[in-house]
């Protein structure tokens, strides 16, 4: 055990995180990791329901709904009666294309600490000639740059869906 690098997770005390900054950085990162476990348990299990339901330090909501809002809140209200045909349709629409999508993600699943992949990278890059690092020295230019401007929209409140990739993003 003398090897360890890091103390591991460690236990947080409940108080305010008082840097803004920290604050909202602590809320995103808790927010994907609540909507990641919410995926995995949907895609654990078949007949799950789940709601989630929270407010950033700003104040604007962000909510998380499997298979459907209407579903999920007529199943709070009433526990022990069955939903509606329509309520029942759609959760099954939904539960079916989270499966669909689901498999399609793990077609394109990726060893993420793969030390083989490195080593094959960092060989690649050793072999690349000027012209080429060159290239990838400006598409990673260009990368930094753009999650920038990214950054600097998402601190100002802009949406995600305002924006399109750049033209040189390839």
């Amino acid at each position: 055990m003398a090897d360890k690098k890091s103390l591991g997770r460690q236990k947080i005390p409940m108080a305010k995180i008082e840097k803004e900054e920290a604050r909202y950085a602590a809320f995103s990162k808790r927010r994907k990791g609540l909507y990641k476990k919410a995926s995995e348990l949907i895609g654990e299990y078949d007949d799950l329901d789940i709601a989630i339901i929270m407010f950033s330090p700003t104040g604007k909501p962000y909510s998380f709904f499997h298979p459907t809002v209407d579903v999920v809140i007529d199943r709070l209200l009433n526990p022990n009666t069955l939903s509606s045909e329509s309520n029942s349709l759609a959760a099954e629409n939904s539960r079916n294309k989270a499966k669909e999508l689901k498999v399609k993600l793990d077609e394109y699943d990726i060893p993420k600490n793969d030390e083989t992949d490195k080593m094959r990278l960092w060989e690649s890059i050793k072999e690349s000639d000027v012209e080429e690092v060159t290239k990838h020295e400006i598409w990673l230019n260009s990368t930094v740059a753009g999650l920038k401007d990214r950054l600097m929209q998402l601190t100002n409140g802009a949406s995600p869906s305002a924006q399109s990739p750049s033209e040189d993003a390839n």
